[in-house]
């Protein structure tokens, strides 16, 4: 999917390490094609970058490749011309990303090998977990995807009860709302 050379930028030319291709954690992914050393910068994640405003109608749109730099600001990796768009979510990357004066970078956070799909955690906070299955299959995957610092907690067992009594509050949330007259609904919870 992507040519042997990519344009990076500044406008300069340089050889492509990443190829998109079938993944089994979700639709494409980025593979290594060649061996990448723990701290390498592997790729920009490029596109435009839109205001709060534009970014909440892109993603009431569907766009899935937002990815936020600040409160203020995102970057819409959408653009066919962004060889990060494919990056995968894991709970246990091999990535991460780095932001610098507005950009995006994606950096090694370990050796990579030829052939390993590329991924990072998308760091998406426990608020919504439900409607966000994780695929990825490590061994610290809890199911959904979660930010870093979620799955960090030393006791895991409380990162658990912690989801658990947001589901029952939602749920029970939702039972309420269907307890209401139909003049007096409330927008969704899902």
């Amino acid at each position: 999917m992507f040519k042997n050379m990519v344009m990076n930028s500044m406008g300069i030319q340089k050889k492509s390490i990443l190829q998109a291709k079938k993944s089994v954690i979700h639709g494409l992914g980025c593979f290594a094609v060649q061996f990448i050393p723990k701290g390498q910068r592997i790729v920009e994640y490029s596109g435009p970058r839109l205001n709060l405003e534009q970014t909440l109608k892109a993603l009431e749109k569907g766009n899935e490749y937002i990815f936020d730099l600040d409160s203020h600001y995102s970057v819409d990796g959408s653009v066919m011309s962004n060889e990060g768009r494919y990056l995968n979510h894991s709970c246990d990357p091999n990535c991460e990303s780095d932001i610098i004066s507005g950009k995006v970078w994606i950096d090694a956070m370990r050796d990579i090998h030829k052939g390993e799909e590329v991924t990072i955690n998308y760091n998406h906070e426990l608020e919504g977990f439900s409607n966000r299955p994780c695929q990825c299959r490590s061994k610290n995957c809890p199911g959904f995807m979660i930010a870093n610092h979620q799955l960090g907690l030393k006791n895991p067992q409380k990162l658990l009860r912690t989801m658990m009594e947001m589901s029952n509050e939602i749920i029970s949330q939702k039972k309420n709302k269907n307890d209401l007259p139909p003049n007096k609904l409330t927008t969704s919870l899902f």
